[in-house]
């Protein structure tokens, strides 16, 4: 098969579409044919080893797995001994263990749900990170009916979930982005739109219920300004390309300590990516209450130019490998 694959820590230059092994399959397995895969955040991390933290558990000098990639959606092509519930055949989509760029990965049968009707293999493939994270950040704010919610890169990956699975509670919410992506944000539910690029979150005085912060790049003092005194600050990702040791992480893994100071609550999020958040989105999916968004697209052999987009910050959406058609 063939596989994106890399054989040290370094920028996407370094990355090769090589032929290699299946990869070997064990009994809670299940092989998945690739028909798209995303690329986020995380992929990024993985490739260049930094920031540093991420070694302890991708390999100190060199990467344990040469492939790149968790988000998935494709067709079972064959499953483990102890697999009940997927056959060969069945669509789906969810994270896999062996990297996603490639023709075929490795995914644990509890990390992958049926692939919802109606969705494509590209937008499918957009779901599981960043719609799981935009699922868990609502939770953990406590949003709900009512709530004014002001959410940070509505233009993003985890922003353009973020504003419709908040605007599918019942909130009323506010989304900052680029001018460039107002549109977008104000169809997928907003009903209030701050142009980062001519002012402040802060400006005017609005309070928020909750703010979802998934860019990362504003002091916690400035979103403390923007949320109400019994509100909720969620950290969720953001600043990956910055700092050596821990990049932008310290501020959910500072959180806890960070909410002992101040009336708001602060707290970070960091997805679990698993069948139950997946199936809890189907349905929304299936309705199309949430609806994928797709920035661009790329085929199997372009994806380090994929991944060199999303470095450059401000993608619109996910954006996409397309890995086999139908």
């Amino acid at each position: 098969m063939r596989a994106i694959v890399r054989d040290s820590y370094g920028p996407a230059d370094a990355l090769e579409l090589r032929d290699v092994s299946r990869p070997p399959l064990g009994e809670h397995d299940v092989l998945v044919r690739v028909r798209a895969a995303a690329v986020d955040p995380g992929v990024w991390i993985f490739m260049t080893g930094r920031p540093l933290a991420v070694r302890l558990a991708a390999g100190l000098r060199r990467p344990r797995v040469a492939g790149l990639g968790r988000d998935v959606a494709g067709v079972v092509a064959q499953t483990g001994a102890a697999v009940t519930d997927l056959r060969p055949g069945d669509e789906v989509y969810g994270t896999c263990r062996t990297g996603s760029l490639a023709e075929y990965a490795v995914a644990r049968q509890h990390r992958l749900a049926r692939k919802p009707a109606g969705l494509t293999f590209e937008q499918a493939a957009a779901v599981p990170v960043s719609a799981v994270t935009a699922l868990q950040s609502l939770r953990a704010a406590r949003v709900g009916a009512g709530h004014r919610v002001l959410v940070i890169g509505a233009g993003g990956g985890v922003g353009t979930f973020a504003v419709q699975l908040a605007r599918a509670s019942g909130a009323v919410v506010t989304g900052v982005c680029s001018g460039a992506k107002a549109e977008l944000v104000r169809s997928l539910g907003a009903e209030h739109v701050i142009d980062y690029t001519r002012q402040e979150i802060t400006d005017g005085g609005a309070r928020h219920d909750a703010v979802i912060d998934t860019a990362g790049n504003r002091p916690l003092p400035v979103l403390r300004r923007a949320v109400t005194e019994r509100g909720t600050i969620a950290l969720v990702g953001g600043g990956h390309m910055r700092g050596r040791w821990l990049g932008g992480f310290q501020r959910q893994l500072a959180a806890p300590l960070l909410s002992r100071f101040g009336t708001a609550r602060v707290c970070g999020v960091t997805a679990r990516e698993g069948r139950q958040s997946l199936e809890e989105l189907t349905p929304l999916l299936e309705s199309g209450a949430v609806t994928p968004v797709v920035g661009r697209t790329y085929p199997l052999a372009d994806a380090a130019a994929a991944i060199r987009e999303l470095a450059q910050g401000h993608p619109t959406g996910k954006i996409v490998v397309v890995v086999r058609g139908r």
